[in-house]
């Protein structure tokens, strides 16, 4: 089941109505950013914090994967506004089939190390 709940919460976000997808959120909702030690607390924030982020166009979301199980999961998920493209890793928690908890990782791509040139291969897709 909880892997529906991540799936739906991502449909939602991709309609860039950000307090519809907040209703996948527990009402005692976490949302924390490690890299930045950013964190908030409940719907209202969430869909204020994804409101106000800067985007040259509309937001677009493709889940890659979702692993979970009863109470928790992991997403992969590619976001573009149509200029900017990044990468969110997402832990959920959830909680009565709403998601409880977020912290979530926005990697940035940097160039593969030289050294190890000679034993692997860029790809411009993800291979799983």
């Amino acid at each position: 089941m909880s892997e529906k709940v991540i799936a739906d919460f991502w449909s939602a976000m991709a309609t860039n109505d950000f307090a519809h997808a907040s209703q996948w959120l527990h009402p005692d909702f976490e949302y924390y950013l490690p890299q930045t030690g950013e964190y908030l607390k409940g719907r209202s924030a969430f869909a204020a914090l994804n409101n106000a982020y800067p985007a040259e166009g509309i937001w677009r979301f493709e889940v890659r994967s979702i692993i979970a199980d009863a109470e928790s999961a992991v997403s992969d998920v590619a976001i573009t506004d149509g200029v900017m493209t990044a990468t969110a890793i997402t832990f959920h928690v959830l909680k009565n089939d709403l998601i409880l908890k977020q912290k979530e990782y926005w990697p940035d791509p940097y160039p593969a190390p030289e050294w190890r040139a000679d034993l692997v291969f860029i790809v411009d897709v993800p291979p799983f």
